[in-house]
């Protein structure tokens, strides 16, 4: 068994757990560009004490290379955990990440995704240039 034979996938618009990739639909070489990754766009994903979502990585996948390039890695911590009980405390962070980046080349996005009942999930987005 390997790490990957545990990843799950799926279509985000039907399960919770996918992360949803949003990026302009052509890129410019050497552009910055704008990412948001969430998990639970269209079906909302519980965000409790006791469900939740922990982190997001982001990976890019040139086309011209065989491996992956990590992008980014955000932790969500603050799950209303409170010395009161379980969701009571002051803060929730929500599983949406927002950043910039640059590419070379066309490639692919891959976000991957840690809830702490389910497991791991993914998705992934072309990140196209214009003809």
């Amino acid at each position: 068994m390997s790490f990957g034979d545990n990843i799950q996938s799926a279509d985000w618009k039907k399960e919770k757990h996918i992360p949803a990739i949003e990026l302009p639909e052509v890129i410019e070489a050497g552009k910055p560009f704008m990412v948001t990754v969430s998990v639970g766009k269209e079906i909302p994903h519980p965000n409790t004490t006791e469900h939740h979502i922990r982190w997001i990585d982001v990976y890019f996948k040139p086309e011209s290379e065989k491996f992956l390039h990590q992008v980014a890695h955000f932790d969500f911590t603050a799950h209303a955990e409170s010395t009161k009980g379980a969701n009571e405390g002051a803060v929730l962070a929500h599983p949406v990440a927002a950043f910039s980046m640059t590419v070379k080349e066309p490639g692919m996005l891959i976000a991957l995704e840690l809830c702490n009942i389910h497991g791991v999930w993914e998705s992934a987005a072309d990140i196209k240039f214009a003809e």
